[in-house]
């Protein structure tokens, strides 16, 4: 099993930045893939970044790409979700989850925390 912790949500501006962390346990994140998901009020949860467990293979939404950046620590074992240039619709619960492919699929994805708040101020 894999445990996962987010935090580093908050209150910020729009154009701001925030770091969100997931700290894994049980497991090395090198033996599994990383992604975030988000869900705003009344929306499905989807997709936002994925890390590959080896390697340095990341792939994220259009909606993000340039200015979300994941990367991983293996050290700390956690992964860290670095969101820059933040907007408005950016405001949502953001969640790590492990699966043991790198992949989008939402349904694959066997573990998750219990998601962090980011609210992005117009």
């Amino acid at each position: 099993q894999v445990q996962l912790v987010e935090s580093g949500g908050g209150l910020v501006q729009a154009g701001g930045s925030l770091r969100l962390s997931c700290a894994a346990s049980g497991r090395t994140i090198s033996s599994v893939a990383i992604g975030w998901f988000r869900q705003a009020p009344e929306r499905e949860r989807e997709f936002v970044a994925i890390i590959a467990g080896t390697g340095d293979t990341t792939y994220s939404a259009d909606s993000v790409k340039g200015r979300f950046t994941i990367s991983r620590d293996n050290a700390k074992n956690t992964v860290f979700l670095q969101m820059n240039s933040l907007k408005p619709e950016d405001t949502a619960v953001y969640y790590c989850a492990a699966s043991r492919v790198a992949v989008v699929d939402i349904s694959l994805y066997d573990y998750w925390g219990q998601g962090t708040q980011v609210t992005v101020s117009s």
